[in-house]
């Protein structure tokens, strides 16, 4: 399965921003998506993992109450929903695949990776 990540950009602080994750290939229901982050001169950083029907792992405390994930398995799509932005977002985001059905953060259990999507929030 290959994905492509977009929707990043420069926002204000407050402001909000919907990331999208297109994959192409076949059988993308049958993948769980993550969602990560990396700042500059940071390590690699869990978001979220959508499950294959939808459901959604939990959010990191920086994150909780003001991102959300969901996919469209029709359009073969998944979102990152972000709102109430703070200047400590900015990162590139990727989203990445995992055929495993084990729920993991691990950013090296999951295969496949889009190119990121850099999000810039200015203070």
């Amino acid at each position: 399965v290959q994905l492509q990540a977009s929707g990043g950009g420069l926002v204000q602080a407050g402001g909000s921003l919907r990331l999208s994750c297109a994959a192409s290939g076949r059988a993308f229901s049958t993948y769980a998506v993550g969602w990560f982050r990396q700042a500059p001169g940071k390590e690699r950083e869990f978001v979220v993992r959508i499950g294959r029907s939808g459901g959604t792992s939990a959010f990191a405390d920086s994150m909780k109450g003001r991102f959300a994930g969901s996919r469209d398995n029709a359009k073969n799509t998944v979102y990152l929903q972000m709102n109430s932005l703070k200047p400590e977002d900015t990162a590139v985001y990727y989203c990445a695949a995992d055929s495993g059905y084990y729920s993991t953060t691990d950013y090296s259990k999951y295969e496949f990776w889009g190119q990121g999507t850099l999000v810039t929030v200015s203070s």
